[in-house]
């Protein structure tokens, strides 16, 4: 039943409950993104695992969130298992055979995986005012923040370098609004609020440095398989807004940064986006019109986007729109809600004369899905009611002893597990503010003339407060040009300066953001 270029998911029925035919899923169709659906315990979890073991196999990076714990159980050969074996034997299914797929265990606390960070400038206004839940007003600011941020060469890392922007921002806003639009100091404070309430619940713990690098969840192993990259999500989860905000953050990363490759053999990257509904809940008809425009377009540059979750009518219908691959485990009609969801569903697929989707759909046992992917010339072919074939790998979690193993000879160890925490806007802002103390004491001790010369000297042009033009110093760039004016400094100035000069120099070069607001470098 294993085929060359496809993915086997498990074998249809007929009525009369007979095999049917292997349900394949063509891996140059894999870019087209998909979507699990099904009630809780239906077999979504082992769906999702048996879809990353087969394009792991086929050479293909995965990344997919664990919510459960359960997914990490794919880092560990199979074991013989009753329910198993019976399913193999159940389906026709003679290749089956176990097997252990390379593992990168990540997690934003870095307690059941190697540390994944972010910076602020990286995540960009628009996602993090979905993260801070900010209303208009706020978010406003905060792209008033980014823009001043650009314009004075701070670089935003981590938490701290975003407060003290807003600080500054707070103490300037009366010249910053008449250049930005109006600055309200009460949304600066609501904003500095909802910065506490993030680092309260972990959000600290992922922006920083050293940031997540794409071509790290993107490897092959030595033997050819697709690396798969499991988050720990369990801890994360507990801050649904978050989770939903990174992978959000991530899926824009791989948009903005990969090139285009059209439709290649098989994809590049499949990403798996668990409890999907998170992503949409609440979320501003902006931000899912980028969500819709990502998956609709970041499938020319080789990445498929699969949505697990309970109720297909959690996700919008322009998203759903773009989901050509579809696995659709039993749903329950408990409710109008529930009842609406099962006809959607059924409404969705390809009919098939045998049989009444609606009704199949609330008879499915676990493991059994109805099934309909991609075929010749990329049209849906007819949904058949499908036993998921047995997995190779483990079937529930790994040990702590047996996680850690797979850590220890990690690709990637070493390079995320440690902070870093260079000069950026904290220290910048820091050290301006030291400066700008040393120039007010010294100017009090200054002739009126030699005020006035400086000031008529450095009076070209718009500045931000504080930066470039002012009257106790020279602009960097001024300074450079007129040494002749320049009063002896202290090594620890000079020092600030040269950091200052590098960072700047550095985030300063052609910044543009992308369509989710992170930057594209």
């Amino acid at each position: 039943m294993l085929e060359e270029g496809k993915i086997f998911i498990g074998a249809s029925r007929n009525p009369d409950d007979s095999i049917n035919k292997p349900e394949y899923l063509d891996l140059k169709f894999g870019n087209r993104h998909g979507l699990v659906t099904g009630a809780t315990g239906t077999g979504k979890t082992v769906t999702l695992q048996v879809l990353a073991e087969g394009f792991s196999k086929a050479g293909v990076p995965v990344f997919a969130a664990d919510i459960k714990g359960d997914l990490s159980g794919i880092g560990a050969k199979g074991e013989a298992k009753d329910f198993l074996t019976k399913r193999a034997e159940q389906i026709g299914f003679a290749d089956y055979g176990f097997d252990q797929f390379p593992v990168i265990f990540w997690d934003l606390f870095g307690e059941k995986g190697h540390r994944v960070r972010t910076t602020i400038a990286e995540m960009g206004p628009l996602l993090l005012a979905r993260l801070m839940d900010a209303s208009e007003p706020q978010e406003g600011v905060i792209n008033i923040a980014f823009k001043i941020a650009d314009q004075a060469g701070l670089p935003l890392l981590d938490l701290k370098d975003f407060s003290s922007l807003l600080n500054y921002m707070g103490e300037n806003a009366s010249e910053l609004s008449s250049q930005f639009g109006l600055i309200s100091k009460a949304s600066i404070g609501s904003i500095q609020r909802a910065l506490l309430v993030l680092e309260q619940q972990g959000a600290e713990h992922f922006f920083g440095e050293p940031a997540l690098k794409i071509t790290d969840i993107m490897r092959t192993s030595t033997n050819g398989y697709g690396q798969i990259s499991v988050l720990a999500a369990d801890k994360l989860m507990m801050n649904p807004r978050l989770y939903s905000t990174f992978l959000l953050w991530l899926l824009s990363e791989l948009f903005e940064e990969l090139p285009e490759v059209g439709d290649p053999d098989k994809p590049k990257l499949v990403f798996f986006f668990d409890e999907a509904h998170l992503l949409f809940n609440d979320a501003p008809r902006v931000l899912t019109e980028r969500v819709e425009q990502v998956v609709r377009l970041i499938r020319s540059k080789g990445v498929g986007v699969y949505f697990v979750t309970q109720n297909p009518l959690d996700v919008p219908e322009t998203v759903l729109a773009q989901l050509g691959n579809r696995v659709q485990h039993a749903l329950r009609a408990y409710s109008p809600r529930e009842q609406k969801a099962v006809r959607t569903a059924a409404d969705t697929f390809r009919p098939n004369p045998a049989f009444d989707c609606a009704t199949v759909i609330t008879n499915l046992g676990t493991g059994e899905a109805l099934v309909s992917t991609l075929e010749t010339k990329g049209a849906p072919s007819i949904v058949e009611r499908t036993l998921i074939r047995p997995p190779s790998g483990r079937v529930g979690p790994v040990t702590e002893a047996e996680r850690r193993q797979i850590m220890d000879r990690s690709p990637v160890l070493g390079i995320y597990d440690e902070d870093v925490d260079r000069d950026s806007a904290f220290e910048m802002l820091a050290a301006r503010a030291r400066k700008a103390a040393e120039a007010e004491a010294a100017k009090r001790a200054q002739e009126e003339a030699e005020a006035q010369q400086t000031s008529a000297g450095t009076a070209s042009g718009w500045t931000l407060p504080g930066f470039g033009s002012d009257d106790e110093q020279p602009s960097r760039s001024q300074s450079r040009g007129r040494s002749s004016g320049y009063q002896r400094e202290t090594v620890v100035e000079a020092a600030m300066k040269s950091v200052a000069r590098t960072v700047a120099t550095q985030v300063g070069r052609a910044l543009v953001r992308g369509i989710l607001g992170s930057l594209k470098r």
